[in-house]
């Protein structure tokens, strides 16, 4: 099992590599762990900047955006940078918004987030 748990982790550690490779960053070798360099030229639609989470290359335009608590809290109008613009038509306020990326938990026929309604809309960002 422990076998396992590690191999795993190398092979997260490994795509974390191969995405920094893909993306022109470098990796500094003797580092565990990498930061990359915030372009404030590449920010998102709402000014801000986090990183990608995984499978968030998965979200499409039209998808729904579903909250820990599993309430829906928006449609996918694009994704712009490391942020997701939710369609003006499904807000509450007729106002585009955008959350970021570091938000989603994963992604499948929804894109589901790792933060209930409340808080979600509480700190999402008008466009």
């Amino acid at each position: 099992m422990a076998d396992n748990t590690r191999d795993k982790m190398g092979q997260a550690g490994q795509g974390t590599v191969d995405v920094a490779k893909d993306t022109g960053q470098k990796m500094d070798p003797g580092t565990k762990e990498q930061s990359f360099p915030k372009d404030k030229s590449d920010a998102s639609c709402c000014g801000q900047q986090s990183s990608c989470s995984t499978g968030t290359g998965q979200v499409k335009e039209h998808m729904d955006v579903i909250a820990s608590c599993g309430t829906k809290i928006g449609v996918v109008d694009r994704v712009e940078n490391d942020a997701i613009k939710l369609t003006k038509n499904d807000s509450p306020d007729g106002q585009h918004h955008c959350i970021p990326n570091s938000w989603v938990d994963h992604v499948d026929n929804s894109v589901h987030l790792n933060k209930n309604s409340e808080d979600a809309k509480r700190n999402w960002q008008s466009a």
